[in-house]
């Protein structure tokens, strides 16, 4: 009787910080999103025309470990894009180099297998994408970021009547957290450059600009809504034909 007063006393004592410990204990992290586009430009080239698209993905977070999976459903708004509709699946691993210096870089390298389901395998229905995302928080003074993320695409099969798909978009962007007591949300400015280097077949030319502006509006704990809106100048008629005026509007939740 007295062992067992002792030790449910023990018990009692060491319960908060077992529960501590296991809080601590990294977690897998899963992420639902939703997002609406008006139109969808892929690195600048308008997929599904005018018209705009849904993405709908799921995100795992392997332990806060750096690797992690997504796999996003994307499709257009209205019907006639069978062909064009697609399921990403894209492990990824995510770091950060010299996290004490002013030049501490972010990165995301990840391997994006590209399933366009509707579209028969003769005619290259699955891709590889790389993307290689780094970033610079602390270079510049003053609050900007500059990023570089580099994407090289390839078919998986499909031999030589698919090569013209495999090629480079380099693309330089800005971005810039404004918060200030006189707005009412925080703000986030972004600018983009890119360049197209074979992909597709369409050109090796400066091809598009993109100025944006986003915030996130956080509805309730866990809960996000991120609305968005750029505008794109289009320098390379090859990859667009005009200039375009979109908005996405995320929402997302964390379990």
């Amino acid at each position: 009787m007295k062992k067992a007063l002792i030790l449910c006393t023990l018990l009692v004592l060491t319960a908060p910080a077992f529960a501590d410990t296991l809080q601590d204990e990294p977690s897998l992290g899963v992420t639902t999103d939703i997002k609406y586009l008006s139109k969808w430009l892929s690195k600048g080239y308008p997929v599904y025309g005018s018209h705009g698209a849904v993405f709908s993905t799921i995100d795992l977070d392997f332990y806060q470990t750096g690797f992690g999976l997504s796999v996003t459903h994307r499709n257009a708004t209205t019907s006639g894009y069978v062909d064009k509709q697609r399921l990403d699946y894209r492990p990824y691993f995510k770091s950060m180099f010299f996290e004490d210096k002013s030049y501490a870089t972010k990165y995301n390298i990840s391997a994006g297998y590209e399933h366009y389901y509707g579209l028969a395998r003769h005619k290259a229905n699955t891709t590889w994408e790389w993307i290689f995302d780094f970033s610079w928080p602390d270079l510049i003074p003053g609050g900007l970021v500059p990023r570089y993320t580099a994407h090289y695409e390839y078919p998986v099969s499909g031999g030589d009547i698919n090569r013209y798909v495999t090629g480079w978009v380099h693309r330089f962007r800005l971005g810039y957290d404004l918060n200030t007591p006189e707005l009412p949300i925080p703000l986030n400015l972004s600018s983009e450059l890119a360049y197209y280097d074979g992909l597709g077949g369409l050109t090796h030319d400066w091809s598009y600009a993109t100025f944006g502006i986003a915030t996130n509006l956080n509805i309730a704990e866990s809960l996000k809504l991120t609305p968005s809106l750029y505008y794109q100048v289009s320098m390379d008629d090859a990859v667009n034909t005009r200039d375009e005026l979109y908005t996405i509007i995320g929402i997302s939740y964390t379990f």
